[in-house]
């Protein structure tokens, strides 16, 4: 009789040691079948406690607010811009050509930039090159289907330009800088910082009366003659497309 119990008692023990590999298994079926969402939903109810609070609240909703409002700054100034090559494009008619800046390198920033249109199209050496607001420059040099722009802001760039307040007459002066000068004739000048530049009415070489810059600063004791610091009105570090007077 006692022979006759021990292998159910052998049995029984194998099944007990075998339970909890049977219980895991199950588990890692069910972990298998549900994708995690089990762990998922453990982690979760454990880490609730741990999630952000007011404060960090606050500053997601700062975060986004600062988001949202770089956005809409450069959504307006990408409409700005929009604007103006709209209404670049409503003026051009006649001799003006329009052109899109097709390239321009980091070491020659406030040198030069190239366009995409050239002879074929009717640009010629010394054409004259307005952005939106005022005169950038002039043509280089072309080729068939590309041209090239000396910017007004070039070292050794060299135009007759007007102050229309006071009437009288001055040389701007590229710097390789943002800044142009802008060298007066005659050393009695009642310029004023904010006063208007101007091609001259009487120019020949271009086209007379087109805005160009903007007196930012004056040296009343610069020699021979007062000299002043300018503002493009079109920046030309700005633009990606123009208008060519071609003639």
């Amino acid at each position: 009789m006692g022979s006759s119990q021990w292998p159910q008692g052998s049995r029984l023990r194998s099944v007990q040691r075998l339970w909890p590999w049977l219980l895991l298994l199950m588990a890692l079926g069910l972990v298998r079948f549900s994708k995690g969402a089990g762990f998922a939903d453990a982690f979760a109810l454990i880490s609730r406690p741990f999630w952000p609070g007011t404060a960090q609240r606050e500053w997601v909703r700062s975060a986004t607010r600062k988001e949202e409002a770089a956005r809409l700054l450069l959504l307006e100034e990408d409409n700005s811009r929009l604007r103006g090559l709209l209404e670049l494009n409503q003026q051009a008619s006649g001799d003006w050509l329009q052109a899109a800046v097709i390239s321009r390198t980091a070491s020659g920033w406030w040198q030069q930039l190239e366009l995409g249109k050239g002879s074929i199209q009717g640009v010629a050496k010394d054409d004259a090159v307005v952005g939106p607001g005022g005169l950038v420059g002039r043509v280089q040099s072309v080729t068939p289907t590309t041209s090239r722009v000396r910017l007004l802001t070039a070292l050794g760039s060299r135009i007759g330009v007007w102050l229309p307040r006071t009437r009288q007459h001055g040389l701007l002066l590229g710097l390789g800088t943002a800044r142009p000068q802008l060298q007066f004739l005659d050393k009695d000048v009642q310029v004023k910082e904010g006063d208007l530049v101007s091609t001259s009415p009487a120019s020949t070489l271009l086209p007379p009366n087109l805005p160009v810059a903007v007196v930012q600063s004056m040296n009343l004791r610069a020699v021979p003659a007062p000299t002043a610091l300018v503002q493009l009105i079109a920046a030309p570090d700005a633009i990606d497309w123009v208008q060519v007077r071609v003639r």
